[in-house]
């Protein structure tokens, strides 16, 4: 079985079809252009000692060379460890050193400062690759690699406060990209403008245009205007969206609608779309949503479900988040025992099964028997309920995780690094409803006796130990926590109260 870097050989004998654009750069690759960059930057990797099984991280911002990097690393045989660029020093060596990460492919900027100051606790670490420089761009074949080959360590936080890598395989991949095609209706000539980041799953949504034989164009700093101009520019037909993009579309003043007048079909996912935001970019713009439900352990939809632009009763009431894509299955099981199968209509955990599916957590047993069940079943943390047509409809989050403009934020993880601030007692962080980011995270502190804390202190001290959309958009002084029998934190009732009494101020990002 060929790795899944074969399908960019195939589209690489046709020269035609732009495969890349950076608007920033002003570079444009074709699909044979790209494959030579991609060969260059695989034969540094093999000149370093990198072999297939290797982890090798990826730390840069999105840009053209972090999709060369992943399928540098793929054609090879070794585990693509991307990571975010806005991780502070810590973030990064967790990641490194519990991935066993052997190489690492920086800017030979940002990453050489981060890792001067890192390498003292990464003796693991032999390899460092610059992205920009590149070797022989001499064909290299892809390596062999079976369907259950890993290629991919995606980490994403858990309630432990410590990340969690999900680990796919080239069939995972695979799978999943040919969900993506089924679910977007994509062909040969389509350009999709994308503005997710490229540490993120979210990137699959722009592999698998490429693999219909598409242009990706990058957008690698979201700003609304220059959103704008690309889709006008470049006739855009596949557009990536989430709740705030959208929400931001519909203040947009008037004449807006004609630089969306190519797209075809516009991507949400990443958190809730209100449906009164739907409703009104729907009767604005005409443009169907692709509302998706996945997460990195399912490669989005690879294993989840979406609306179809096809099939407009999914989206008639703009609440649902659709059907299965694919081969996947859905069903509603009791939150307390997996065992137990809802009928259609009652609430509880979704179950997700499909070829996109994890293996499980690297390094982490006891969670990959908790989260993933020997049937193939994944237990994916949210509640919701499917109807008596099999449609998907969301309704709440089993656990306390908080999302920020499609951003996974982890109290833990955040209520961990407040906690060691020599003025704070206790702490809690949770989540308030806001409407154009979809949800805020607030602290809730407990101080010290005979001491003051201010938000801008809280600021400061989280930004330097934190990425930014982690860090608390407000805080809340407090004399105690409320806690079962003086332990067990009860951010629910945190939540229920203050969420109508918090408004946003001003923002910390």
């Amino acid at each position: 079985m060929p790795n899944i870097t074969s399908f960019f050989d195939n589209n690489a004998l046709d020269s035609k079809v732009p495969a890349l654009i950076s608007p920033r750069t002003g570079e444009t690759f074709g699909f044979p252009q790209f494959n030579e960059r991609v060969m260059g930057l695989t034969s540094v990797l093999i000149d370093g000692g990198i072999k297939k099984g290797d982890r090798v991280c990826i730390f840069l911002d999105s840009s053209p060379e972090y999709l060369f990097s992943y399928f540098a690393i793929w054609r090879i045989g070794a585990i693509a460890v991307p990571a975010n660029i806005a991780y502070r020093e810590g973030e990064l060596i967790y990641v490194v050193e519990n991935s066993g990460s052997r190489a690492i492919i920086h800017d030979g900027v940002k990453g050489i400062q981060m890792m001067e100051k890192a390498c003292v606790r990464l003796p693991g670490l032999e390899v460092e690759v610059r992205a920009d420089l590149a070797g022989s761009a001499e064909y290299i074949p892809p390596a062999y690699c079976a369907f259950d080959d890993i290629c991919q360590l995606q980490y994403t936080a858990g309630t432990t406060g410590r990340p969690k890598g999900a680990v796919l395989t080239h069939g995972n991949w695979m799978a999943a990209l040919e969900a993506e095609k089924d679910v977007l209706e994509l062909r040969k000539g389509d350009v999709y403008l994308g503005i997710y980041p490229m540490g993120h799953v979210g990137v699959s949504w722009g592999i698998s245009v490429l693999r219909a034989g598409g242009t990706y164009v990058i957008m690698e700093r979201f700003s609304e205007q220059e959103y704008l101009d690309l889709c006008r520019q470049n006739k855009v037909t596949v557009l990536a969206g989430m709740p705030p993009v959208i929400h931001g579309l519909c203040q947009a003043p008037p004449g807006t609608e004609e630089a969306l007048r190519s797209v075809r079909v516009i991507i949400s996912g990443g958190g809730q779309l209100l449906p009164s935001i739907w409703e009104e970019f729907d009767r604005r713009f005409h443009i169907p949503v692709a509302n998706a439900y996945g997460l990195s352990e399912t490669i989005v939809v690879g294993s989840g479900t979406a609306t179809l632009p096809g099939n407009p009763a999914l989206s008639s009431e703009y609440r649902s988040v659709g059907i299965p894509a694919g081969y996947t299955e859905i069903r509603i099981v009791d939150e307390g025992d997996p065992d137990i199968i809802l009928p259609a209509g009652e609430t509880g955990e979704i179950a997700i099964r499909g070829p996109s599916v994890a293996r499980g957590y690297w390094n982490m047993p006891r969670e990959s028997e908790e989260y993933f069940l020997a049937d193939g079943w994944f237990l994916s943390g949210d509640v919701g309920h499917l109807d008596e047509h099999g449609i998907l409809y969301i309704t709440d989050r089993k656990k306390d995780m908080i999302i920020m403009s499609g951003w996974k934020i982890y109290p833990t993880e955040v209520e961990n690094v407040i906690l060691q601030h020599p003025k704070i007692a206790d702490v809690a962080v949770f989540g308030v409803p806001d409407k154009r980011r979809g949800e805020m995270p607030v602290a809730a502190v407990v101080l010290k006796p005979g001491v003051s804390f201010l938000k801008d202190e809280l600021e400061q001290y989280c930004r330097s130990r934190m990425a930014g959309y982690k860090i608390p958009r407000q805080m809340i002084v407090m004399d105690a926590l409320p806690r079962v029998h003086g332990w067990k934190l009860l951010r629910r009732i945190l939540k229920e109260e203050y969420s109508q009494g918090i408004h946003p101020g001003e923002d910390l990002s």
